[in-house]
């Protein structure tokens, strides 16, 4: 019987040769079970170890460490990393109106810092037999204690729309621009240092403007919302030639020429 040297001799291929299992994916696998066993010990590592056990808040006035603790929510023995930071800051701003800025850091290996920064009341309007603050951006605070409204600006002539404590003033007719001209009043009022002597601002007539100043030393006749920064340039540039009598109307109404008319 003759003897056939093929018997013995592996599967050959569908191209009729005989190929090794691939070492190369024997490694490949190998490596991804070590990859996947690494970050499963990471994983591990990170909720069992760091751990939030000191929480610090930083900016704040209006506002107690709790209340922004609270806020965030945030708590001793949460995780430091899988804590969600957006989310955190977007709780924030909807539970605190004062907030005007937050950010949450992380400080290893335990430690929070919840920083803010808040906007202050500036101003407020007279709705009915209540007072409501807002900033100088316009932003609804929230009503104002009797206390406050003492430090606060008295806005007249803006009859409100729906008040909604974060949000931006609207008016009963839905009239943007004349929020906007509020709001850039208020804030070179409050930029140039002007805002803690302001007695009251009247938009009864959003063409002419007046603000009362000084407890009635001056009068700011500012005209409508056209040039408001220059204007306001106008005014601090009225005032520093002024000797310490005087008493009067400083007019920047037509927005390119200011003038003192004494009382």
């Amino acid at each position: 019987m003759a003897y056939n040297s093929h018997m013995n001799q592996p599967p050959a291929s569908k191209h009729g040769e005989y190929r090794k299992p691939s070492r190369r994916r024997k490694t490949g696998v190998s490596a991804l079970l070590t990859f996947l066993v690494v970050i499963m010990a990471v994983i591990f590592v990170m909720s069992v170890f760091f751990r939030v056990t000191d929480i610090q808040v930083e900016g704040n006035e209006h506002y107690t460490d709790e209340e922004i603790i609270k806020a965030v929510v945030i708590e001793k023995g949460d995780n430091l990393f899988f804590f969600d930071r957006i989310a955190a800051t977007s709780r924030v701003f909807a539970k605190l109106p004062y907030i005007e800025e937050v950010s949450v850091e992380r400080q290893l290996p335990n430690k929070v810092i919840i920083s803010v920064q808040e906007c202050k009341a500036l101003a407020y309007l007279q709705v009915g037999d209540e007072e409501w603050a807002i900033d100088h951006s316009c932003k609804i605070l929230g009503k104002a204690t009797e206390a406050e409204t003492g430090e606060l600006i008295p806005i007249l002539g803006v009859s409100p729309g729906t008040l909604m404590i974060g949000e931006k003033l609207t008016t009963s007719d839905g009239n943007e621009e004349l929020v906007d001209f509020i709001a850039e009043v208020l804030y070179q009022l409050q930029e140039r240092g002007l805002a803690f002597k302001v007695n009251k601002i009247d938009f009864s007539d959003p063409y002419s403007v007046r603000i009362a100043y000084g407890d009635g030393r001056y009068t700011f006749k500012i005209g409508g919302s056209s040039n408001v920064e220059y204007k306001f340039g106008m005014i601090v540039s009225v005032m520093n030639q002024l000797k310490e009598g005087d008493v009067g109307t400083i007019d920047v109404s037509d927005g390119t020429s200011a003038h003192f008319i004494p009382n």
